[in-house]
């Protein structure tokens, strides 16, 4: 069953001879590679069944059955909370257990597939959820779904899972080939039932349903054709329900079904109902004891490959890869162990007590003076002045200022800080009284702008005073003559 194959026009020249077992596809004078996409290849070939990724990475066939069986429970059980169709939920089973053909679940966690699963079976299924949703429902599953458990928290470990999944599904895409049509056996049971006439018989048809959604649980769906599960599923129930149907000659042999093939799907599907619960926790301990035997290895054997490289181990050979950029880069061991004794030495001389007092020789400082001014005029390479006051040349082994004041004894450090603290007190003092001899001579020129103006606004009120009174004095005589 051929989803679309490309075929030349009848206009077209008469395609080239293509290789044996891959027929090709005309445009123009070209031939090119044909693109088959049909159910028959999601079907896994014996050979990859009886080796898969798992068994190759040391994962033993019952450990990885068991995580087949739980990844498909959880996506069976989150289906349902997250009330997606049924095909939905089937899809995502089959999708699940066609990866893990192809991938070991020693390298892909399977929950994260789960979830991943889950989303991109409701997108083929037309029945979208947002990926917060299936993270939320995964959650609540993980926890017990009879609890109540505690709200998913949107931090960073959020964002991270979150992630995982859109990289998980976009995995899927890619080893299946983008090639996620399943057809699945639903609708063929009520086909079947309805050929043995048997389709009113309400509870053989849901017997037969539920033993179809019990079997995604095995991988049946990727051995077997869809027609042969439903017969499959249609004789387990009427087994069950000790219900008769043709035997002569068998009716699966009218849908193309053989003997053998159904025993095998009823065994599997019954082996579901007599094995016990596994523990998640102790599949989960062995998936990791796995995982870092691996891991173990490939470190293993890159220090096989490291020490077969003489370039990494020698640095004496005469391959200029195996040279140091710069002599810092690599010393040898004489010269590191001379800069360790010296490092050595440096720290027992700070924290000796009887670093105090110096020799006059090292030219530094002796009692928090400075004693190399007294140096011979003899002549010496040229010298730089420290913040201390000493005069050092570059290739003087002397130590640094910052040493001196570590290497100084307490009485010395005392003294100076209480120098230190007299000279700032000092200044703090001379400082204020200037400013306050600054403002006293401020009040001083405003006091005597001020007496000035009252001085002269004086002198203008006993002139007008005084004309005033000389007017008067013209008026009470002329009034009296």
């Amino acid at each position: 069953m051929s989803s679309g194959v490309l075929s030349p026009s009848v206009s077209a020249p008469a395609p080239a001879p293509a290789p044996a077992g891959n027929p090709g596809i005309v445009i123009g004078d070209a031939v090119y590679s044909g693109v088959l996409l049909a159910i028959d290849s999601s079907l896994v070939p014996e050979q990859r069944r009886s080796e898969t990724p798992s068994m190759r990475d040391g994962l033993e066939l019952h450990t990885e059955t068991e995580l087949r069986i739980l990844g498909c429970e959880l996506i069976q059980s989150a289906g349902i909370l997250l009330r997606l169709p049924q095909v939905a939920m089937a899809t995502g089973q089959v999708l699940f257990q066609r990866f893990f053909y192809s991938k070991s679940f020693i390298k892909h966690n399977f929950e994260i597939m789960a979830m991943a699963c889950v989303n991109l079976a409701s997108k083929i299924e037309e029945s979208p959820r947002r990926v917060r949703d299936v993270m939320n429902v995964f959650h609540h599953l993980k926890q017990g779904g009879g609890k109540r458990s505690a709200p998913l928290f949107l931090d960073q470990n959020y964002i991270n899972t979150k992630n995982q999944v859109i990289k998980a599904e976009r995995h899927v895409l890619k080893e299946l080939g983008f090639c996620v049509h399943v057809k699945h056996p639903h609708k063929m049971i009520v086909m079947y039932l309805q050929v043995l006439e048997c389709e009113k018989n309400k509870v053989l048809v849901q017997t037969a349903w539920n033993y179809m959604n019990d079997a995604l649980r095995t991988d049946v769906f990727v051995r077997f054709e869809p027609e042969t599960i439903a017969c499959a599923c249609i004789y387990l129930a009427a087994r069950a329900l000790q219900i008769p149907l043709p035997t002569k000659p068998h009716w699966f042999l009218l849908f193309g079904a053989s003997e053998s093939d159904i025993r095998e799907i009823c065994i599997s599907t019954l082996k579901l109902y007599s094995r016990s619960k596994p523990a998640i926790a102790q599949l989960e301990k062995e998936v990791e004891k796995k995982k870092m035997c691996l891991e173990e290895e490939k470190l293993k054997m890159k220090g096989v490959n490291y020490s077969v490289t003489p370039a990494l181990n020698h640095t004496s050979t005469f391959s200029p890869a195996s040279k140091p950029g710069s002599p810092r880069e690599v010393k040898t061991e004489e010269n590191g162990k001379q800069v360790r004794e010296e490092k050595e030495e440096r720290h027992l001389n700070s924290k000796s007590p009887i670093t105090s007092v110096k020799k006059e020789d090292s030219g530094v400082m002796q009692n928090g003076h400075s004693a190399s001014r007294g140096r011979s005029r003899s002549p010496s390479p040229p010298t730089r002045r420290s913040r201390s006051g000493t005069y050092s040349s570059p290739s003087s082994h002397s130590p640094s200022p910052r040493q001196h004041r570590s290497q100084r004894s307490p009485q010395v450090r005392n003294d100076q800080s209480r120098r230190g603290d007299r000279q700032r007190r000092s200044r703090s003092r001379s400082n204020s009284r200037g400013r306050h001899r600054d403002d006293g001579k401020r009040r001083h020129e405003r006091w005597e702008r001020r007496e000035r103006e009252r001085s002269h606004d004086g002198g203008r009120s006993r002139d007008y005073e005084r004309k005033n009174e000389r007017r008067t004095r013209s008026a009470h005589s002329r009034h009296r003559r």
